[in-house]
């Protein structure tokens, strides 16, 4: 029985690093699910408004970050196959790699220390000047300090991002993911006794800070510090050149992901401001689900990123086009059933008008069409995403100019249609340019699969 479990489970593709990443996405769902539910129950339509227009304005992070963590991931991949690990905070092998791990461990910590401080108040700016412009005043909300504990949680994440990187650079995956597991559900434990206990907005900023923590006391209280320092240690005469080796590749890819923002954390923000806090609810709820599946199904592919990166370091090309083919074959089909099994429930839920607490559940997501016109755009986001990553394994980023084009024309046409049409015009707007950029991207994907290799 449990032969035939375990034969099951490597047939579709589930490693230990991809098991504790799934299981970190299962609570992440299913506990968004639950939220989902304490909102409802916990916060009015204005308030919900306000809780997932909060998580829009936290992803102008993006502007600091600037792809630099999932770099960082890369570029410790690449450098690692020279190292071989004997025990777990030493190793020995290329003094060359080695020198240039510590080199990039002290960089990266410098740069992620300044970002955070500018980080930090830039957030409180932003918040600041977006709500205090377009709040109602006939529903007045005390939205400042949560907030605040949002803006310094977020931006203290932000710090320790690159040594998680560096972690899972170095082939500990399962570990990050596990810490990051046991973080997700002490988070969540929180936030719903916060909810029952009447916190509303306060609810998920103390909840966050709270569970924060288990990343710095996991790694001051595990050999996870002497492996840091050892690396520290390691410095020589071969550094990695920020200039001429990381900047060519990272503002590229900071340029796709500030697109990114433009492209998926915009209907929030100008639903906010156009239609009002219920509308933006409406879509916050909508996402929450959408993008919980997205990133369950895409944990599949995120997992093998250090992978990929090793076997193009070795130029293994066969194996790592039958590992991603794969991969993409096995997630999509989860994707595909996850949301097609939403869209479902959700119809269900309209038509038998589930109430809770009184408060009709089925008016906090998003009518049914405009929402069947962000599902489809998630499936084909799913695809999109995982060829962008088999192409960045390569330490490129043949994707700049398509990610600009696409961000523009999504920013232009969720300011413009969502302020004639609503939220119709938003979605569908959305909808049709990713069946464009899905088009664009498979063309890239061939052909610089065709050069590369």
């Amino acid at each position: 029985m449990i032969s035939n479990f375990k034969g099951l489970i490597r047939k579709v593709g589930i490693d230990e690093a991809i098991f504790y990443t799934i299981l970190s996405r299962i609570i992440q769902a299913g506990g968004g699910l639950v939220t989902l539910i304490f909102v409802a129950r916990s916060l009015s339509k204005v308030e919900q408004g306000y809780y997932y227009t909060f998580g829009s304005i936290l992803a102008i992070q993006v502007f600091f970050e600037l792809g630099l963590s999932n770099i960082i991931t890369q570029f410790v991949a690449h450098e690692s196959i020279n190292i071989q690990w004997t025990s777990k905070f030493s190793f020995v092998g290329s003094d060359e790699s080695a020198s240039r791990l510590s080199s990039l461990l002290r960089f990266t910590l410098k740069w992620f220390g300044i970002i955070t401080i500018l980080l930090f108040f830039g957030l409180l700016l932003a918040g600041y000047i977006f709500f205090n412009k377009y709040s109602d005043v006939n529903t007045p909300i005390s939205w400042q300090l949560p907030w605040i504990i949002l803006s310094l949680t977020t931006s203290l994440s932000l710090l320790v991002s690159p040594i998680l990187a560096f972690f899972e650079g170095l082939g500990m995956i399962k570990e990050v993911t596990k810490v990051r597991l046991f973080q997700q559900g002490i988070q969540l434990l929180l936030a719903l006794g916060f909810f029952m206990i009447g916190f509303k907005l306060f609810s998920v900023p103390i909840s966050l800070f709270i569970s924060f923590l288990v990343i710095p006391v996991w790694i001051f209280s595990s050999s996870k510090i002497r492996l840091l320092k050892f690396l520290w240690s390691k410095i020589d005469v071969w550094v990695v050149n920020y200039k001429k080796e990381i900047f060519p590749y990272q503002w590229k890819i900071a340029l796709s992901w500030i697109s990114g923002y433009f492209i998926f954390q915009l209907f929030n923000p100008v639903l906010f401001a156009t239609e009002g806090a219920v509308v933006a609810g409406q879509m916050g709820m909508t996402l929450t689900v959408i993008n919980a599946i997205f990133s369950l199904a895409f944990s599949w592919m995120s997992t093998k990123i250090p992978i990929f990166s090793g076997l193009i370091a070795r130029r293994d090309y066969n194996s790592l086009d039958t590992l991603f083919s794969q991969t993409l074959k096995q997630s999509a089909i989860l994707n595909g059933l996850a949301l097609s099994t939403f869209y479902i429930l959700i119809c269900i839920i309209k038509y038998l008008d589930l109430r809770i607490s009184g408060r009709n559940f089925a008016d906090r997501f998003l009518p049914l069409l405009p929402m069947m016109f962000m599902i489809i755009p998630i499936f084909l986001n799913h695809i999109i995403g995982s060829w962008a990553t088999y192409m960045r394994c390569h330490k490129e980023e043949p994707m700049l100019l398509q990610s600009i084009v696409i961000g523009f024309l999504c920013s232009i046409s969720t300011i413009i249609l969502g302020n004639y049409f609503g939220v119709i015009g938003i979605t569908f707007g959305y909808m049709i340019l990713t069946i464009l950029s899905f088009i664009w991207t498979y063309a890239t994907f061939l052909k610089f699969r065709r050069d590369w290799h």
